[in-house]
């Protein structure tokens, strides 16, 4: 079908083009105000291959199938001229929901290891025998016809020597009578007496934990051999010594067990 406006494209579409011009007027060009945008090319494409599609003989199928191949590369083609197009995935939480949900991962975590810290502390055991494998060779009490005011515990040279309980180091290194010795202040006022050790491995104002190596065992000072002299003044270092095996006990510790 011919006429002045337009004829038929080969693949069905009457495509617009300008009317003769009178002699003597510029020729006109018949343009939409939008032909020249990509969505509108990209319509067309679309259009072009839906129709073209539809006049096929489809008993001839090798044709169709080229025609549509030539087609779904055009489209292609529009698509990707669009390099400055930015595509963004569909969000499905805003960046304030995204940070509450970080807020309370946090929190749960805090809370965890808080848990987990607090079931740590109460299964430490809060006062021990202050060294193992030794041998008791002189208990508190009588002796020579004098007080020994501690336990002597013989074990070899360098056998570690633990802090009894929780406390904060007072005095650390030479004494008068011991050669070396550590003081550990406690809680609850008491302080903890460890004489005789070859080296200190501690220093005054230190916080240290129960169990905690803070000497090894030596024979410095008055002593007949290596082993731990271990005294306890009761409500500090002007109060009484009291023995120190009644002393664990009440804490807990099984001192039969420890010798």
């Amino acid at each position: 079908m011919n006429n002045r406006l337009g004829r038929e494209a080969p693949t069905g579409l009457l495509v617009a083009v300008s009317p003769p011009a009178r002699h003597g007027e510029p020729r006109r060009r018949y343009t939409s105000a939008g032909a020249t945008r990509r969505p509108a090319l990209l319509l067309a494409a679309l259009v072009a291959g839906g129709i073209g599609a539809a006049g096929l003989d489809l008993t001839d199928a090798p044709a169709a199938s080229a025609e549509a191949t030539s087609v779904l590369e055009a489209q292609q083609a529009l698509l990707g001229e669009d390099d400055d197009l930015e595509v963004m995935p569909q969000a499905s939480v805003t960046v304030a929901e995204a940070q509450v949900r970080l807020q309370e991962v946090a929190a749960s975590r805090a809370a965890r290891a808080e848990a987990e810290a607090a079931a740590i502390e109460a299964a430490r055991p809060k006062t021990v025998f202050p060294i193992d494998g030794a041998r008791l060779t002189s208990s508190f009490g009588p002796r020579w016809g004098t007080t020994h005011q501690g336990l002597d515990l013989a074990a070899p040279m360098l056998t570690p020597e633990y802090a009894a309980a929780d406390g904060v180091v007072l005095r650390a290194g030479s004494a008068s009578g011991f050669g070396l010795a550590v003081y550990i202040l406690h809680d609850n006022g008491d302080v903890t007496v460890y004489g005789h050790m070859e080296k200190v491995l501690v220093e005054a104002g230190q916080y240290v934990d129960a169990g905690e190596t803070i000497a090894l065992v030596g024979s410095r000072g008055q002593s007949t051999g290596p082993h731990l002299h271990f005294e306890v003044y009761e409500g500090g270092l002007e109060g009484s010594r009291v023995d120190p095996m009644g002393w664990l006990r009440e804490r807990g510790v099984d001192v039969d067990s420890a010798l």
